[in-house]
């Protein structure tokens, strides 16, 4: 239901630095043994020569060594002066990548649109305040419409249940309120304008086995009217020949809705709120309106064809229409 997308340092590299600093704090805590052996061979200078032995002096720098040692190199005091600096730059170029990397973070969000960000979907964006919708328990012993089965991929809930409630604040429609839910099919077909449709549909619906239709419609207080119908069949192979031959279009709806003379493929519509067992095909009235802008979808759900309308004086809003066919199309699958 819905619809719906969460949006949700600095390692430093073993450097020469570290080994100066080793070498230095080295040199400092043998300083004592190096000097007591420049004395000694000092005072045996002959002795060590004729043995062979040379003591090394003033290597890397001038840095006294003693037999059988490493050179060692001395410190530096600019090197040990400039502890501090390198450390406060060493922050400063962390604090100065983590600043760029949250600046590129923070724009990031803040180019996002609010559908994208959880919690953010909120009546800013034209949604409408929906009740928590409930799928209506099934009889006992029969399966869900799409388990594997049910064959026919029936709904054996209650198909009144099945549609949509209004939203919170929305007025209901009394013409579509008669019946507990169910309408007549004449209810459903004054719906188009045009005689020839009313008539050809009249005669599939009832070559066809149509079974019944339920309803519910309601206004808004922006003015928004809102009609939904579903309708019925023995079998999902009978409603799936029934919209493939009377309702589905692939440029325009095939059928004339009041106040609708034209039509056009809703190329707007989320594709990502497809669900895997329910198809639609939306269309938009495209400019120059007539009274009132016109939106329809036609919904495919097994053996229930489905369709939502919407129509609003000037110009019907994209984003509730896009809600209310989506919590229509969860409610069927």
């Amino acid at each position: 239901m819905s619809e719906q997308k969460a949006i949700e340092g600095v390692i430093e590299e073993p450097g020469g630095e570290g080994v100066t600093e080793g070498v230095s704090e080295e040199r400092e805590q043998v300083g004592g043994a190096v000097v007591g052996r420049e004395q000694v061979a000092g005072a045996a200078g002959e002795r060590e020569q004729a043995d062979g032995v040379v003591a090394e002096r003033e290597q890397a720098g001038g840095a006294a060594v003693g037999v059988g040692q490493e050179p060692v190199p001395p410190a530096s005091r600019a090197t040990r002066a400039s502890r501090p600096l390198r450390g406060a730059l060493r922050w400063a170029a962390a604090l100065a990548v983590f600043a760029v990397f949250g600046a590129s973070t923070a724009y990031g969000v803040t180019r996002l649109e609010r559908t994208d960000v959880p919690g953010l979907g909120t009546a800013s964006d034209g949604r409408w305040d929906y009740p928590e919708l409930v799928r209506p328990p099934l009889p006992e012993g029969r399966p869900a419409p799409f388990a594997s089965s049910n064959k026919a991929t029936a709904h054996y809930a209650d198909l009144r249940a099945l549609v949509l409630p209004a939203p919170r604040g929305a007025t209901a429609d009394k013409t579509l309120a008669v019946g507990h839910g169910w309408v007549k099919t004449g209810t459903f077909l004054d719906e188009y304008p045009l005689k020839d449709d009313r008539e050809l549909l009249g005669g599939v619906f009832r070559d066809r086995g149509l079974r019944h239709i339920a309803a519910r419609g309601w206004t808004t207080p922006d003015g928004t009217r809102t009609r939904i119908y579903l309708l019925q069949f023995g079998t999902g192979l009978v409603a799936g020949e029934v919209q493939q031959g009377e309702f589905a279009g692939y440029d325009h709806a095939p059928r004339t809705l009041r106040g609708a003379p034209s039509t056009e493929l809703d190329g707007r519509f989320p594709e990502t709120w497809q669900l895997p067992n329910v198809t639609h095909y939306a269309y938009d009235e495209p400019r120059p309106y007539g009274a009132e802008q016109v939106r329809q979808a036609y919904l495919l759900a097994g053996d229930v064809i489905g369709l939502v309308v919407q129509s609003r004086k000037g110009d019907a809003r994209a984003v509730p229409f896009q809600q209310t066919v989506a919590l229509q199309e969860e409610l069927l699958g």
